[in-house]
Formats: structure tokens, sequence, C-alpha cells
């Protein structure tokens, strides 16, 4: 049995007709940049997520730029962010300017600890950038607590947690703003790069769809200096399809995870917490096991794709050799250890049970 990590023909197999459809509309409607398409989308993603307002743009990193830059921070401001996050979580804070100051994870989740947070906060800290990793939301309400007490602004970073749920909602409570990625590997993923910001704030959302074209509200008009990152009118198409299946797919990725955390006994091998599966959105099921690279060979020879999120530390990549010096061991340690098995609607019973079978048999001296 040959199973992939993830198969995106497979995934999106089921919205084909649709999408075909979708497809022939917007060559017939001809109105190809920011037309009805992007409207509807806009309505309906902030309806999912429970906020007033959703502002389409070209992807994830730009959503959380578009967020950071339109506060206006003074030069060389700090934002506090995970440490154990993808790359672009702390590329947006440099892309504008400011500086990231890194925090070590909960060895528990994985996710930012906010237990000594506050020793990280200095007079040059503006905000706090949370990360919900994996389909897992952050602690929103310590985050949200802390920001209240210190006067800093709260964004989350939501690339992976489309449908997850806090508090039994969708919306990432207390947030100023929250971004989202539509990348192709999302639960709720485009066929090519998308993105959206989430925020209850009216200006706000003026000033990040006024930037997201050019900094221009009446054609050639420009009050500020924006970007071109407009959300496609094509992708909004196959989003809005999407979007209408989403709770249905979230819930088979929770009967997946359900299963996996039940069945996989394995002293080997440690699984991801299972106290909020049903509200986590199970966008990756990251296990750890001490010898990674034993548990990957093996599974490469049994036929079973995997992933690593992610292979090499933020901190440590070359592209911030000169950025600090940072002492993250918590951080390091897991991204030494983690390898994400495959989860996705896609996947047959027998496919699980395989991937279940495989796992408890393995093995290393």
């Amino acid at each position: 049995m040959d199973i992939p990590f993830l198969s995106l023909k497979k995934v999106n197999l089921r919205y084909q007709v649709e999408f075909q459809e979708s497809f022939l509309e917007f060559v017939d409607i001809g109105h190809y940049i920011l037309g009805p398409q992007v409207k509807a989308f806009e309505a309906n993603f902030a309806e999912y997520c429970q906020s007033k307002y959703c502002i389409g743009v070209a992807n994830g990193l730009d959503a959380l730029e578009l967020i950071i830059k339109s506060y206006k921070f003074p030069s060389n401001s700090e934002i506090i962010v995970p440490a154990n996050t993808y790359y672009a979580s702390i590329l947006s804070i440099i892309n504008v300017g400011l500086k990231p100051v890194l925090v070590e994870p909960k060895a528990y989740d994985l996710l930012l600890d906010t237990t000594n947070l506050e020793t990280h906060i200095t007079p040059k800290t503006v905000a706090i950038l949370g990360v919900n990793l994996y389909g897992r939301m952050c602690d929103l309400s310590r985050l949200k607590s802390i920001c209240t007490d210190r006067n800093l602004k709260l964004f989350v970073d939501a690339a992976q947690s489309h449908g997850a749920l806090y508090n039994g909602t969708t919306n990432c409570i207390g947030a100023d703003a929250t971004a989202y990625s539509f990348y192709p590997t999302k639960n709720l993923g485009a066929l090519s790069d998308a993105g959206a910001v989430i925020t209850d704030d009216i200006d706000l959302a003026n000033e990040i769809r006024k930037n997201r074209n050019y900094g221009s509200e009446i054609k050639y008009k420009f009050d500020g200096l924006g970007r071109n990152s407009r959300l496609s009118e094509l992708q909004a198409g196959f989003l809005n399809i999407k979007l209408k299946y989403l709770n249905e797919e979230i819930n088979i990725r929770r009967d997946i995870a359900r299963k996996y955390l039940n069945e996989i006994k394995n002293p080997r091998i440690i699984l991801p917490p299972n106290d909020n599966i049903n509200e986590d959105a199970w966008h990756l099921f990251v296990i750890r096991c001490k010898n990674r690279k034993s548990l990957a060979q093996y599974l490469e020879k049994m036929q079973i794709g995997y992933e690593i999120h992610y292979p090499i530390p933020p901190h440590k990549q070359k592209a911030f050799s000169g950025f600090g010096d940072f002492e993250l061991p918590i951080t390091e340690e897991i991204h030494e250890t983690i390898l994400s098995l495959p989860l996705n609607p896609s996947l047959n019973q027998n496919e699980i049970d395989y991937i279940i079978k495989i796992l408890n048999e393995f093995e290393y001296a």
C-alpha cells in the first residue's frame, strides 16, 4: 500500500464539477479583479469567522504584513512571536521594519508559552503575534489579558487553523486582526496562493482594503504606499465552493485524529494532546520521536508519506543568521523530533488502519 502524505488532486476531486462551473461563470462575467466572487467570499468568510470584516489579499504573508504595517508602529518596535512557528510569521515582522522577539513554546502542545511571556516585554514592545499551529488555537484569553494590561495589540496568524474553535467559536477572540492563508495544502485551500485578514475594526479594514490595492480607494488616486495584493477573483470562486464543505471536512479530520490518538500505542512515539480534539481543526497530526531519522526511514520503506513541519527552526535559518543569537532549547528539540502523519479527508479506512498498524510495529535499537 502506497499512501502519500497529501494528494491535492484527491482532496479536490469532489469539487471538480463545481470548480468547472465556477470557472465558466468567471469567464462569462468578465470581471476579473475584485469582482463579485471576491465580494461574496469576503462576506461568507467573515460570517464563518463570526467577525465583521474580511479583506481578501494575495497570500498569508501579505495578510500579516498589511496588518502590522497598518498600525504605523515606530521603526524598530518589537513584536513578540513564538519561536516555534513557520518562517513567514517572523518574516512578516522583519519585512515591515520591526524586530521579532522569539519566545519559547510549551513542550505540551508546542504553542506559545504564556507563563513567562511578560518577561520579554520591553518599552519597545507594541504587539504580540500569536500563532495557531497545526490546527490548534493559541491561548487567546491569556494573550488578550496581557495585551490589555500592557496596552499592546494582539494579532493572530491563523494560517493553519481554518475551522478551529476557541470556547465554541471560530473567532480568534480578542485579536485586533487575524491573518489567514489559503495556500493549497490548508484546510481551506485555494488552487493557488491566497489569503485574507479578519477584523472587527472598520478603520483597520478600510486601511488594509486600500493598501492591498496600491494604497488607492479611488482609481488612479493613491493615498499611501500600498502594494498589489488582491485576492484572485478566480480563487475566491473556488474558495466559496470549498467553504460550504469546510465543517464537514474538519469533522472527518477530527475522526481520523481521534482514531490515531486512541489506537496508536507505541512508547517510542509521543502523540499530540487530545484535550481539545473537538475544537482543534487538525490541519496536521504532529507526532514526536527521539529517533526521527529511523522512523522516517521506516515509513519510507513501508510506503507511508510524511512531512516535517519544520526541520529547521526559524532562528537557525540562514536568512536570519545576522539577526541575533537566541537560546531556544525547547524549540530546537521540537524541530529535531517532530514528524507529521497523513491526515486529510481523502484517506480511506484501510489506509488509516494501515498507518496505525505500521506505527505500532515501529521499533529501533
